[in-house]
């Protein structure tokens, strides 16, 4: 996120995609705190309208043979889709039907987040389990860890703006 001071605006602020950064534009007398304000609204309005970082199936699985090529040795697999009944997983893999499915909740995260979630579904084709040499092979991928703690945060954020009933 870059935050940017216009010394044109005077009470206004705009906040705008630029690549997989947010650009927020502000007056650049507007006090501290109506700043961190103004800016933390524009930036949660604009994470809900994130551009997806692979919106169709065809993309997913273009994404996922990429990633198969450069950390897992070109593991193969025959389907890697969106599916939207995934509530309590990330993503799923079938390795005796060689099927990857990834939860549509994973559509808004930054594209290193996805990635590590399909590293680790795409790991599953070569080990069912979890064992260490599941967990050598998935680490492979360099953001791993880095992707579990932001999917923690990720998932209790979810977690609190689900409706209660």
């Amino acid at each position: 996120m870059e935050v940017r001071e216009s010394t044109r605006r005077r009470r206004s602020a705009s906040g705008s995609w630029s690549g997989n950064r947010i650009v927020v534009v502000v007056p650049a007398r507007l006090p501290e705190r109506e700043r961190a304000d103004m800016v933390s609204l524009l930036v949660s309005r604009l994470l809900q309208t994130r551009p997806l970082v692979s919106s169709t199936d065809t993309d997913l699985a273009e994404r996922a043979r990429a990633l198969a090529r450069k950390y897992l040795d070109g593991v193969a697999f025959d389907q890697v889709r969106w599916v939207s009944n995934q509530r309590s997983r990330w993503g799923s893999c079938t390795p005796s039907r060689r099927e990857i499915r990834i939860s549509d909740r994973l559509r808004p995260v930054p594209s290193w987040v996805l990635d590590a979630v399909l590293v680790h579904e795409l790991t599953h084709l070569l080990v069912a389990n979890h064992s260490p040499e599941f967990r050598k092979l998935s680490g492979r991928y360099p953001r791993m860890s880095d992707a579990d703690i932001y999917l923690s945060g990720f998932g209790l954020g979810l977690e609190q703006a689900r409706p209660r009933m």
